[in-house]
């Protein structure tokens, strides 16, 4: 609990990017002769640039390309569960430098329609001239997304809302529901109880009290700006929509995982 305190201290200050970027330096070291082994295994892979990597993943390049593909599968097997997958336009929103996205033609049919879009011009360029077959716009923090209403058949957004404040919540929520078809499915991850122990007494408190937590003081988006989300809050937010699936984040190897919300958008 005290390196949370801490954390919680560096983060009143201003200080937690600064940290995080030097971080990524340290690490960048460190994993320089994993990475290049890698590339040599792999010299006709196209990977993003190192910080890339870091802000939305990690450095390890096998475990980045590995578990993207794993986490696409995994998507999909959900979606089928929910959605004959033919002929739909499918969303990655946040889709950052294309870990998830890139694999997804891999495990559903081709007559559907995938698209990407981020918040992050540089991600979106490097999938624009890197990914083919996916098309990747950009938008801003807030929205609107430059989709017309009813577009998508299924939208996901893995880890987003988990970096944005609460006003930006509901601007998301409705604004995905805006270009999600009547039917269609929306499937988040976010940071659920499995995530209290990242919080410190009076952040607990809250969260318990059904508040989202918002661990701000650096710039939203960012990785360092962290969301955490009780069930009760979540319900408020989904409204009259209706839950398809709540599955709780547990603890594995030491680490918390996210819950999964898979919502249908109700007509």
């Amino acid at each position: 609990m005290t390196k949370y305190y801490l954390s919680a201290l560096i983060r009143k200050l201003g200080l937690i990017q600064v940290l995080d970027k030097l971080r990524f330096y340290i690490q960048y070291i460190l994993t320089s002769k994993a990475r290049n082994n890698f590339f040599k295994a792999h010299p006709y892979l196209k990977l993003p640039p190192p910080y890339f990597l870091y802000e939305t993943y990690n450095l390890n390049y096998e475990s980045f390309y590995k578990n993207g593909s794993e986490t696409a599968k995994w998507l999909a097997d959900y979606f089928k569960k929910h959605k004959k997958l033919e002929n739909v336009n499918i969303l990655d929103w946040g889709c950052g430098p294309g870990r998830v996205i890139r694999h997804l033609p891999d495990y559903i049919d081709k007559s559907c329609n995938i698209y990407g879009t981020d918040y992050n011009e540089k991600y979106v360029k490097w999938c624009q001239m890197n990914l083919s077959d996916i098309k990747f716009i950009k938008n801003e923090l807030a929205p609107p997304l430059k989709y017309e209403n009813n577009f998508f058949d299924i939208i996901y957004g893995i880890s987003i809302f988990t970096h944005l404040s609460k006003d930006m919540h509901y601007q998301w929520f409705n604004e995905l529901l805006r270009v999600l078809k009547p039917n269609g499915i929306l499937f988040l991850t976010l940071h659920g109880d499995a995530f209290k122990i990242k919080l410190t007494e009076s952040e607990q408190k809250m969260y318990t009290s059904g508040q989202v937590v918002i661990k701000s003081n650096t710039k939203e988006g960012h990785r360092t700006y962290g969301a955490f989300h009780p069930d009760k809050f979540v319900h408020e937010l989904i409204g009259n929509n209706k839950i398809l699936e709540h599955v709780k984040g547990g603890v594995k190897n030491g680490m918390p995982q996210q819950d999964v919300w898979i919502i249908g958008k109700v007509v």
